[in-house]
């Protein structure tokens, strides 16, 4: 951790909401003048696209099990070095992972490039001046034998739907979005679960805050779900793993989130369509404290 040079990181598996979250710091960020250096999980991956493919079908015909959830699909030493560089130095570098054709126009025009998608950029500085780092992805607060990225987390927020919700999620998304058909995406689903149970799922025990979104439909079958559960037909429960460290005003949430309650000494339950409103008003005052420490420092 660094009073001086922070870090943010949020987490959660693919498909899960981190987009969300992410757009609520960015409000804050803007609200409040914060100059943030971003980076996405996507950027650590060890394979690009057709390099992930080859690993892959090397993996099933080894009947080995392999994804992008876990250690051998990702670089975690390029992870804590830039936390661990950024936390005393404010500096590092980053690269970003070209998801689509409009962000390889975009980066071959900054750059002067001829990438596709599913390359990655070269490795750039992290600008000077940058008031904090930000990570949304998939692994901001991994422990293993030998890696610990959370050590060097300042805030870390896991994003975490109820698994059947987050499966609907991913193939509605991975469908509309991405053409796959509905039998490769829960293919994908199975040959991540180990991963996902192994290194995924121990971060939120790490994490200061996890936003959980949980539907009050019927999702007991999420590989038949027509619709994804709206908002409105959802709670979010908010875990807080220590309330006074985070200075956590609950009476005031209370009365700044309608219909909202608590369901634990640390958790209150807001109403789904109020998720981002909430996610604002209980980060803002956060983030503002974390900065002005760091001023001090």
């Amino acid at each position: 951790m660094s009073r001086k040079h922070p870090i943010i990181a949020v987490t959660g598996s693919s498909g899960a909401g981190t987009t969300t979250v992410k757009r609520a710091f960015e409000h804050i960020f803007t609200r409040d003048g914060f100059k943030a250096a971003i980076v996405e999980g996507d950027s650590f991956h060890r394979f690009d696209r057709n390099e992930m493919k080859a690993e892959m079908a090397k993996a099933a015909a080894e009947h080995r099990n392999f994804s992008h959830f876990g250690p051998e699909a990702n670089r975690f030493d390029l992870l804590e070095e830039l936390f661990r560089t950024y936390g005393e130095t404010g500096r590092g570098k980053k690269r970003y992972y070209i998801h689509s054709l409009e962000e390889a126009a975009e980066h071959n025009a900054r750059l002067g490039t001829d990438l596709k998608p599913g390359q990655f950029t070269p490795e750039e500085e992290i600008p000077e001046g940058t008031d904090l780092l930000f990570y949304e992805g998939l692994h901001g607060l991994v422990v293993t034998e030998e890696y610990n990225i959370a050590q060097h987390v300042d805030l870390g927020i896991g994003v975490v739907p109820i698994v059947n919700l987050e499966w609907i999620q991913k193939i509605h998304r991975d469908n509309a979005e991405r053409g796959y058909s509905a039998e490769a995406i829960v293919d994908t689903i199975m040959r991540r679960m180990p991963d996902y149970i192994n290194t995924i799922v121990p971060q939120f025990s790490l994490t200061d805050i996890n936003f959980q979104r949980v539907p009050t439909v019927d999702t007991s079958n999420p590989f038949i779900a027509r619709d994804i559960p709206t908002p409105d037909e959802s709670f979010v429960i908010i875990r807080f793993k220590d309330p006074k460290k985070l200075d956590i005003d609950f009476p005031y949430l209370l009365s700044m989130i309608h219909d909202s309650f608590m369901s634990r000494r640390n958790s209150m339950v807001v109403p789904g369509g109020k998720m981002g409103f909430a996610m604002e008003i209980i980060l803002q005052p956060i983030i503002e404290r974390m900065m002005e420490a760091a001023k001090a420092a």
